[in-house]
């Protein structure tokens, strides 16, 4: 499989716990030969946590890329008409921002960019993160599933007993799903089994 010339946006919301899940896949895509445009949402930027500083993952990143981030709506805004890129990918997809994506906010850089990709007729691939998957956010889970040109890398469950409406991305499966994505497809299976008892 080869992502040779292909324009990928990379966006990551603030699922903390998620990056460290991330970060190989990024280096996956660049082995693959994709041009890879990090995009990050401000609380990734400005928020510390016991899974890593800010500033640290946002160095990572763009150490990663060989690019600079795009770390606001404006700087987001030319991925339109003007930048195209041919799928913006976010992963983690956290349930705050998945709930604005599937209700139309754009209140973020990884959400402007997403929305100009949308704009584009080109595909988006969304890597969840979320507690509430199974829960109040189930509605705007369900409302992207059947949006069109949204594709989702498979997820499941990550701890039915202690967080029974948590759903989270298998991250690995992300290069198959982009490469899916490109064709108008959504690689299969998507809901699948992340815990066992």
């Amino acid at each position: 499989m080869s992502l040779s010339g292909k324009r990928i946006g990379f966006g990551l919301t603030g699922s903390h716990c998620t990056y460290d899940a991330v970060m190989p896949e990024i280096e996956k895509l660049l082995q693959m030969g994709a041009e890879l445009v990090p995009v990050v949402t401000y609380t990734l930027r400005t928020t510390d946590t016991k899974f890593g500083d800010g500033a640290d993952w946002l160095e990572k990143i763009e150490k990663a890329a060989g690019r600079k981030a795009i770390t606001s709506i404006v700087e987001a805004e030319p991925l339109g008409p003007r930048e195209p890129l041919d799928c913006m990918v976010i992963a983690p997809l956290t349930g705050n921002s998945m709930s604005k994506l599937a209700n139309a906010l754009t209140d973020s850089p990884v959400l402007m960019a997403t929305k100009a990709t949308l704009r584009n007729g080109n595909p988006v691939v969304l890597g969840i993160s979320t507690n509430d998957a199974l829960g109040l956010n189930g509605v705007n889970l369900m409302r992207l599933m059947a949006a069109r040109n949204i594709y989702f890398i498979p997820f499941g469950q990550d701890d039915p007993e202690k967080k029974p409406t948590s759903m989270v991305a298998q991250m690995t499966y992300l290069p198959e799903t982009i490469s899916a994505a490109l064709e108008g497809k959504q690689f299969q299976p998507v809901i699948i089994e992340k815990f066992r008892y």
